[in-house]
């Protein structure tokens, strides 16, 4: 069983998985109804990471993302920026969780920031999920193994084992976004949470914390009724490096070769 954010498998989440895969979700828009066909059960969908790819520039509006005046980091505004530019985001809603920050934000599919949160990210610094850390008992999961993988992923609503929804991003690394979780009082997540000092914030396995009023009144919903698509920035890379993405608002600046 995978316990990041443990839950089981079964035949409908490898065909919603193969569905996904194949791009039966990935139109400009997915509707409410689309994503609630792919996880009519009580677990959860596999959510994959796709490979950032922009739509032509000439079927996608040009704009940026409107922060509203709310101070971001380069990372954040070059991505963002970016996802509406080229379309990349396909329509949908955009959410990014900036790792160094451990910030969350999410705008709507207009490109205009709705809210943003603190989060709670993996314990270690790190872009990539260790292998079969998602199949291992939280007690065998190592400390260099409790990483937030850099990545685009797809947002898929669903369920952990025990029937909370969460919101699944890499169904293969077992990594959701959800309401924090405070089982374990050692750990002082809530506390954590509250913290203006970032590192604080570290103390995941590897899945994605969220302030409870955040999780239900924009993350939740923002998924289940326009789909989002979800950046994680990297640490120990470049968000070209990841994304392939550059500062479209820089007109020196170009895409990757």
């Amino acid at each position: 069983m995978r316990n990041r954010c443990s839950r089981p498998l079964s035949v409908q989440h490898l065909l919603a998985a193969a569905w996904l895969a194949a791009g039966v979700l990935a139109g400009p828009a997915v509707h409410a109804e689309s994503v609630a066909a792919a996880t009519a059960t009580a677990t959860p969908v596999a959510a994959h990471r796709f490979p950032a790819k922009s739509p032509s520039a000439a079927l996608q509006p040009r704009r940026l993302a409107d922060f509203g005046g709310t101070p971001v980091s380069a990372g954040v505004r070059e991505v963002a920026n970016w996802a509406f530019y080229t379309g990349d985001n396909q329509g949908r809603a955009v959410v990014i969780l900036d790792k160094q920050a451990a910030t969350v934000y999410a705008f709507d599919a207009r490109g205009k920031l709705v809210a943003s949160a603190p989060a709670l990210v993996g314990l270690t610094v790190g872009d990539d999920t260790a292998p079969g850390v998602g199949d291992k008992p939280l007690a065998e999961v190592r400390d260099d193994e409790k990483t937030t993988p850099a990545g685009r992923f797809v947002a898929v609503p669903g369920w952990d084992d025990s029937g909370v929804d969460v919101v699944w991003i890499d169904y293969a690394g077992a990594v959701a976004m959800h309401r924090v979780i405070d089982k374990v009082r050692a750990e002082r997540r809530p506390e954590r949470l509250a913290s203006p000092n970032a590192a604080d914030r570290r103390i995941s396995f590897g899945c994605i914390n969220l302030p409870i009023p955040f999780y239900e009144q924009v993350l939740s919903p923002t998924v289940r009724q326009s789909g989002a698509i979800v950046y994680v920035l990297p640490e120990t890379r470049s968000p070209r490096e990841v994304f392939h993405s550059w500062d479209v608002t820089d007109p020196a600046a170009h895409p990757p070769a």
